[in-house]
């Protein structure tokens, strides 16, 4: 067995020869070079940790589930506790750099829990087989459900680590979570994952720190502004070699730069092996090139990129003026000398969501003594807490802040 040194829980012992071949394997190695957090480190310095890390931690916490769950009279076999440990150590591997921006610009239709699923299947052809149960659970198909709530559901090991984990690389406090409490008070009910009225108040915490991480860090005005510039570098660099202009990329980029790829095309073996060689240093190496490009537009907004003159950013409660924003692409136009249609590329409204619980979609009950089962926004006294049920949308206008108006 090996032990690896976590910062957040310590001695992480990787519970199998399998999973340390899995951990080995360069397309899960990859990770190690993939920010967990994007460019939230332009906000706060500190979020430079990777989905490499992320996952090694949900691996962690699943068999700390795993253990809990067993002590309490739940058989759950040798070959299923593998598989669930798979299944969440493998559950990011289809990310790609700055995935959400990816996701917007250089494919099309395919979210990365797609590209996972697609990964795994490609893993257990190479290891005869073996990854079954896993993929068994992360798809939902195995008959012990409970198993897969573990990886995906309100309450699963992912969520969990991610809000320990990017609350300690960010120093936001709020998003620190009695995770060990959580997972201590898991049981099962009609194969169902749910958690005992005891960890009521360690739940709402968990749904309160789910809503000020949101705000403060995932969807961080300056984040969203500094994601959405690397979503338009992106696209103006695609449609510019989809052009046949010259754009300088490495050649697994430039093959998602030169053509369009949807979910379709990931079925070509040569499409996903080059997906999977895709990291931050492809993404950001190339813009520190396109920030000397004698396209304008990719100019601008690589280098603005680069040198971290983010777009100014404005949320409210209701959709912007349509004459603001007609305004300032005049302003853009004319500063720049470009077209009024290239300078969509740097005013850029819509809106965000933040919905930290959805019962609609997926309850978090809690187990009385008496057998009964209840929604905890209906359970709890906190008022609070019955508001986060819903979600809360705000509406943002972004504009270059060396704009002159």
């Amino acid at each position: 067995m090996k032990i690896l040194n976590d910062p957040i829980y310590g001695f992480i012992t990787i519970p199998h020869p399998q999973v340390l071949a899995l951990i080995d394997h360069p397309w899960f190695q990859r990770l190690r070079y993939i920010k967990q957090l994007g460019l939230s480190h332009l906000v706060y310095p500190g979020a430079l940790h990777t989905r490499f890390h992320h996952a090694l931690g949900a691996m962690h916490l699943m068999g700390n589930a795993i253990e809990v769950l067993r002590n309490k009279g739940h058989a759950i076999s040798a070959e299923e506790a593998l598989g669930a440990r798979i299944a969440i150590l493998l559950h990011d591997i289809g990310h790609g750099p700055f995935s959400h921006a990816l996701e917007h610009s250089l494919v099309e239709g395919i979210p990365h829990e797609e590209v996972s699923a697609m990964v795994m299947d490609r893993l257990n052809e190479q290891f005869g087989g073996g990854l079954e149960m896993g993929l068994r659970i992360f798809r939902d198909q195995h008959p012990r459900r409970a198993l897969h709530h573990l990886v995906s559901s309100q309450l699963d090991v992912d969520r969990i680590d991610y809000l320990n984990r990017d609350s300690f690389y960010t120093g936001v406090s709020e998003g620190v979570i009695g995770g060990e409490r959580i997972l201590t008070m898991l049981q099962i009910v009609d194969d169902r994952l749910v958690v005992e009225e005891k960890a009521i108040y360690s739940i709402e915490k968990f749904l309160v720190a789910r809503r000020l991480m949101y705000w403060q860090v995932y969807l961080h005005k300056t984040v969203v502004a500094c994601e959405m510039m690397l979503v338009e570098a992106l696209r103006r660099a695609k449609y510019l070699a989809m052009q046949g202009n010259t754009v300088f990329a490495s050649p697994a980029l430039l093959r998602f730069l030169t053509a369009k790829h949807d979910r379709a095309s990931f079925e070509d073996p040569d499409v996903l092996r080059d997906f999977l060689k895709l990291d931050d240093h492809d993404v950001m190496g190339a813009v520190k090139v396109w920030a000397s490009h004698p396209d304008k537009v990719l100019a601008t907004l690589s280098s603005d990129l680069v040198e971290r003159r983010n777009l100014r950013i404005r949320l409210q409660n209701e959709p912007w003026d349509p004459q603001r924003i007609a305004d300032l692409r005049k302003k853009v136009a004319r500063q720049l000398g470009i077209d009024l249609a290239d300078a969509d590329r740097f005013v850029l409204h819509g809106n965000i969501v933040n919905n930290a619980y959805d019962p609609a979609k997926d309850r978090i009950d809690l187990l009385y003594k008496d057998g009964t089962l209840r929604d905890i926004a209906e359970a709890s006294d906190n008022l609070g807490i019955q508001a986060l049920a819903g979600p809360v949308t705000k509406w943002y206008l972004a504009w270059p802040r060396w704009l002159v108006e």
